[in-house]
């Protein structure tokens, strides 16, 4: 947007946004029509997984055994439960006989193997009272999970003298996706409603109220539409529903805040509608422009990973945040243009008080002295926040690394009872063993040699194979430690490293963590270094400033230390599981921490880059930097609170999934940015610029004419400040108590 000498005159985008408000609302609501339209059933077309590398040997190995040996990658298991007789008993025999044939005879289950069969250790209990019926559904995740709505019925519950339940991969995944789609409904319908009533309660009008919510719907129908048309390309993830939702209406929440706010503050200054429009896009537009380019960046990062499912989040998000942006600066003007000075209208809370409310003026100097009580105590603040925060983030240097599995489930979850069964029952355990191809062919003499040294090596329990096929084979690798544990994790290393007369490739459990961790491992330096650059740049070209993005950046970093803190002390030790109803695994899924990095990431540099704009812009006015920090706090700290307050809200709605893993998002990002609003923003920002003094606007030349020709500032230099009283319904969201 160019800039605008004056406040009277209207910049190119202010005369096309207001020239035709009820056209472009129309439009606006013709486009959301289509986009329910377009992205309806986009749950289904979305996998549950995505936590391999493609491009790894795992992924590899898994596909091609899947190919050529079935049987060796069984994704369906029956568990039959002989009641209390034995599983060899004759008229149990029968029975699982019987099923295992009616299975093998279904079309699209391959690979189908009963313990009856062979009589296989590893696929009868320890007890003798349960036994397996193992199967491949063959397809993606969309095709085999169509096939287990139709054969399961047919085999789940009693069947003479047996009782079958199903598990296996596909009934995980199967039950996870469709517990995201009903706990995301279900978050959905906690969310808004409080959503409201806290809007409600900052800006006071109803009509005020309503306007980020109706941004932040546009945004999420939007996005579902974006993802559908993507699932046509390549694979979503299904836990990107849940950050499409949070995001669409937390983003659009702190982008209509600030914009309201900012356009309620014109008008109670005199200015006319459309003139008030003019000034607040010149002003608070810019900033969330940039706040959305901020948080769009930290997202885009994931997209340096191999990982569907990191890549999913990437995919939801930027389409969730430029479309928050966008609705914002276009959709919204354009209501405010229609309602004018009836943005005010319908203040409920006359409903719930007695008297007059405080005016603005007494509530922003709440903050004053507040941040004039930091500042006095810069050092003393500055120390005990930073000491404080970093030690909240220390049990996250005991993180354990794994892989997402049936645990995820809430304990009565059939899938997850059948794999518990499994765990405590059979020898061995789900998922424990690695399974090597062998391609190229070889003699038996060559199998039996390589067999010998598989079993040689330590930590081996036991060999089997080889199966041949052709000129492919594999063998089945037990090691006796835990399946994803450091032994196994070694183990596989060492595989790896055995020569042979033919090609190799190692899978399993521990094999996908190894391979997953490598690839994560190998990115994570580049998707650091794309935010840290690219935040830096953005913020000198909004401060104009070398050492104020610096610090931007560090102390977003220690504002994130609470949430890996809490993630290793709550989901991967298990402190209170059994508040939060969910089942520790002792590690935690390889993907998570850098999701919520990212995630959390960008949105703190949402509210930095909120207080940041209006400090500079009094600085700009007045150059005096102890009260440009203290004008910037007064005019947002209330109004970052309450943004945080509400998408913690939505975060949390989020977090009571019955999904482990997104629970832990929800609930972690919630605390990020409660501690990033409440914590940060409000002690260790004050305090470092305070600490920092005048310099914190330091460049050298070069930068600074280069800030001078390309940056962008939010404010309009000696423009007086708007009066600090201002009537009743003008209130400002300053009188939201902070928590601070």
């Amino acid at each position: 947007m160019p800039e605008v000498n004056g406040p009277q005159r209207l910049g190119g985008w202010t005369r096309f946004v207001t020239a035709r408000p009820r056209l472009s609302l129309l439009a606006a609501l013709v486009i959301t029509a289509l986009a329910v339209l377009a992205g309806s059933g986009v749950a289904d077309r979305m996998g549950s997984g995505g936590w391999q590398a493609p491009d790894a040997e795992s992924t590899y190995a898994t596909k091609a055994l899947e190919r050529e040996f079935p049987a060796s990658q069984p994704n369906l298991l029956l568990l039959v439960d002989s009641g209390g007789a034995s599983v060899d008993d004759p008229a149990v025999a029968a029975e699982a006989a019987r099923l295992a044939e009616r299975l093998a005879g279904e079309a699209d289950v391959v690979g189908v193997r009963s313990y009856w069969q062979d009589k296989a250790p590893a696929l009868r209990a320890e007890d003798g009272k349960e036994a397996l019926i193992a199967a491949r559904i063959e397809g993606d995740d969309k095709a085999s999970g169509e096939v287990l709505d139709r054969i399961a019925p047919h085999y789940r519950g009693e069947h003479g003298p047996v009782r079958v339940s199903l598990g296996g991969p596909v009934a995980v995944q199967h039950e996870m996706q469709t517990l995201i789609e009903e706990d995301l409904l279900r978050a959905e319908m906690i969310a808004l409603p409080v959503t409201l009533v806290l809007l409600v309660m900052v800006f006071g009008s109803a009509i005020a109220a309503l306007l980020p919510l109706g941004v932040g719907i546009v945004a999420i129908l939007g996005t579902n539409a974006v993802l559908r048309g993507i699932t046509e390309f390549t694979d979503v993830s299904v836990f990107a529903q849940n950050l499409t939702t949070a995001l669409g209406l937390g983003l659009a929440i702190d982008y209509a805040l600030f914009i309201v706010r900012r356009f309620r503050e014109e008008l109670a200054a005199g200015a006319p509608t459309r003139t008030a429009i003019g000034t607040t896009l010149r002003t608070a537009g810019r900033t969330v422009l940039f706040s959305a380019l901020t948080v769009a960046v930290s997202l885009a990062a994931m997209l340096v990973f191999p990982q569907y499912f990191l890549r999913s989040f990437a995919y939801a998000g930027i389409a969730v945040v430029l479309l928050a942006a966008a609705a914002a600066l276009i959709l919204l003007p354009a209501a405010l243009m229609l309602l004018g000075p009836r943005v005010n209208s319908l203040d409920l809370r006359k409903l719930l008080r007695r008297g007059r409310a405080k005016p603005q003026a007494e509530a922003g100097a709440g903050w004053a002295r507040f941040t004039a009580l930091v500042m006095r105590r810069a050092p003393v603040f500055a120390v005990v926040t930073s000491v404080g925060l970093i030690l909240l983030g220390l049990p996250f240097l005991g993180v354990r690394f794994g892989t997402a599995d049936d645990r995820q489930l809430p304990a009565s979850s059939e899938p997850h009872v059948v794999q518990q069964h499994l765990r405590d029952g059979f020898p061995g355990s789900p998922g424990g063993s690695l399974d090597i191809l062998a391609e190229g062919g070889a003699t038996p003499a060559q199998y039996a040699e390589y067999r010998g040294r598989l079993a040689a090596l330590p930590g081996v329990l036991r060999v089997d194979g080889p199966v041949t096929e052709g000129r492919n084979a594999y063998f089945s690798v037990l090691g006796n430690g835990e399946p994803v544990g450091e032994e196994t994790q070694r183990l596989v290393k060492d595989l790896r490293a055995e020569s042979a007369p033919f090609d190799t490739s190692v899978t399993g459990t521990a094999a996908v963590l190894v391979d997953s961790k490598a690839a994560i491992g190998d990115r994570l330096p580049w998707a650091v270094g794309i935010i840290a650059v690219v935040t830096l740049l953005l913020v000198f070209l909004l401060t104009g400033s070398v050492l104020i993005p610096v610090q931007a950046v560090v102390l977003n970093a220690l504002s994130l230390t609470a949430m890996f803190g809490a993630v290793v002390w709550v989901f991967q030790d298990g402190h209170l599981s059994g508040l939060l109803a969910f089942t520790s695994t002792g590690d935690i899924e390889t993907t998570l921490p850098v999701l919520m990095f990212c995630v959390a990431f960008g949105l703190s540099m949402d509210y930095g880059v909120f207080l940041l704009s209006r400090i500079k812009e009094e600085y700009d006015r007045t150059g005096d930097h102890e009260r440009a920090v203290s004008f910037g706090l007064r005019r947002t700290g209330g109004l970052i609170t309450a943004a945080a307050v509400i998408l913690a809200v939505v975060m949390v709605a989020i977090g009571t999934s019955r999904v482990t893993n997104t629970k832990m998002l929800g609930l972690g990002i919630a605390l990020a940015v409660l501690m990033d609003a409440m914590v940060v923003r409000s002690l260790l920002v004050p305090t470092v610029m305070k600490l920092m003094g005048r310099a914190s606007w330091w460049a050298p030349a070069p930068l600074r004419r280069f800030h001078q020709r390309f940056g962008l500032t939010e404010g309009e230099p000696g423009r007086p400040e708007a009066p600090e009283s201002i009537p009743e319904q003008d209130a400002e969201p300053e009188r939201v108590p902070s928590g601070a």
